[in-house]
């Protein structure tokens, strides 16, 4: 482990933007406002950043970040295998977990290792008979609870076993520890990509396919409780092959319910097999609501499903956009069966998590980021668009939206307004979706070979 100075140049300005069963249907919730954040994910203090995008509700939005002042390298923290998850910021800790089964406590200001505990030895990729991340360990992003004091993460191991932990945040002391294998289909087949919730005093966890769909998975939800004992529950996608849940941002947690993306399944016709969708599950993880389009079986067919980003809830909607390149506004409170969207406009291929605050929603493009207002009465409209090779998912704060090109290694702070850069820095080698994450006067970043850290947020 080391810890050293980037060596990097700020460019500033010049450029312009271009084991429960899937449970019966239950009667739906009346429609609500905009909902708080449940006690066990809100942050901490101002400055935390407990779960994936900060909130609950994946907001990506970081009201306290003091405004954008000139942006230079801090620290990177050279850690044992690359870091896929945003880095957690807890009490004055940034918290890392890694593809090779350990969790990090960092100084916030210098990167120093504070603890480190290793929980299980990696699944090697020559193991499995697809995917393209190497060794597989630890790839979603952990999640902190603040009635327990742990920080929850699930590894991966050797005979694509599937283990959850709780570390004390304090200590790094494993405090929890239970296989939380996926309820259907190969455990080996199956990976643990989305981000980690909490709700209910459960630790809420969703599951995806390797890189290449290969083998036999279906998508799930599976659910424990904080303290480790007890039962678990669990939902599977009614489809018999695929379906993953596997967008970086995890399950939303909206009220008392949970928003899921589901992406594509074998069915391209027929009878609907629950794919290709956006779920509204309860804490006991019933399906009480869906949505999908009603050209599904096209979108499974040509792999252009809605599981690829996270849902937004913004007001009274539910905002989502998937592979398809097409937006859909549903009504929060009815998300409308097949075909049920309020209303409906062509945006881009969208993949990881969006970032929203009022009425406006920032998309992670295939190939670059997309301004989308969403009004009042319901309707759409799309603004600037920034070009970038390979958009990660992005934050809001400090007056600025924040985004990497992932492919390129490089964060941007743009103009919320016209999509302008206002600065732009090299960080280095970034995994698939990188996310920033906002904390007083610095942004983290998990890397391929650890956290990278940028003062002058």
């Amino acid at each position: 482990m080391m810890v050293r100075r980037l060596a990097a140049v700020v460019l500033c300005g010049g450029l312009l933007a271009a084991g429960c069963s899937t449970g019966a249907d239950s009667p739906l919730p009346a429609p609500r406002s905009l909902p708080s954040q449940s006690r066990s994910a809100a942050p901490a203090g101002q400055s935390d950043w407990t779960t994936y995008h900060r909130d609950g509700l994946r907001s990506g939005y970081a009201p306290g970040t003091p405004a954008l002042g000139t942006l230079r390298p801090a620290w990177t923290a050279r850690l044992d295998g690359a870091v896929y998850g945003q880095p957690l910021v807890v009490r004055g800790k940034v918290v890392a977990a890694t593809e090779n089964n350990t969790v990090y406590a960092l100084a916030p200001d210098t990167g120093r290792v504070l603890w480190h505990r290793h929980v299980g030895t990696p699944q090697p990729r020559s193991g499995l008979d697809c995917g393209n991340i190497d060794p597989l360990g630890i790839t979603g992003t952990p999640v902190y609870d603040a009635s327990t004091g742990l920080v929850f993460a699930v590894a991966e191991t050797e005979g694509g076993r599937h283990r959850l932990v709780g570390l004390d945040l304090a200590t790094g002391r494993e405090k929890v520890g239970r296989e939380v294998e996926p309820p259907a289909g190969d455990r080996s087949a199956h990976q643990q990509r989305a981000a980690l919730a909490l709700l209910a005093d459960r630790v809420y966890l969703a599951y995806g396919g390797l890189y290449g769909d290969c083998g036999s998975y279906r998508g799930s939800v599976v659910s424990v409780p904080v303290t480790g004992a007890g039962p678990v529950a669990s939902y599977t996608v009614p489809t018999h092959r695929m379906g993953g849940i596997w967008a970086p941002g995890g399950p939303v947690v909206d009220g008392g319910r949970l928003l899921v993306p589901v992406g594509n399944g074998e069915a391209t016709g027929g009878r609907y097999d629950g794919t290709d969708s956006v779920l509204a599950l309860s804490a006991g993880l019933h399906r009480t609501d869906y949505f999908a389009p009603s050209d599904w079986g096209r979108d499974n067919a040509a792999d252009a499903d809605l599981g690829a980003l996270t849902p937004v809830r913004i007001g009274r909607f539910v905002l989502v956009v998937g592979k398809s390149g097409t937006a859909y506004l549903l009504a929060a409170g009815h998300l409308g069966g097949i075909g049920g969207q309020l209303a409906r406009t062509s945006a881009c291929p969208a993949y990881g998590a969006a970032a929203f605050t009022g009425s406006t929603v920032y998309v992670p493009c295939s190939d670059g980021l997309l301004q989308l207002t969403v009004r009042a009465d319901g309707t759409m409209t799309t603004g600037w668009r920034m070009a970038l090779r390979r958009a990660g998912s992005p934050v809001i704060g400090g007056g600025a939206v924040w985004v990497t090109d992932f492919e390129a290694g490089t964060l941007y702070a743009l103009d919320p307004d016209t999509g302008r850069v206002r600065q732009h820095l090299a960080v280095g080698d970034l995994p698939n979706f990188a996310s920033p994450v906002l904390s007083g006067e610095h942004v983290y970043l998990g890397t391929r070979t650890g956290v990278s850290a940028v003062s002058g947020a």
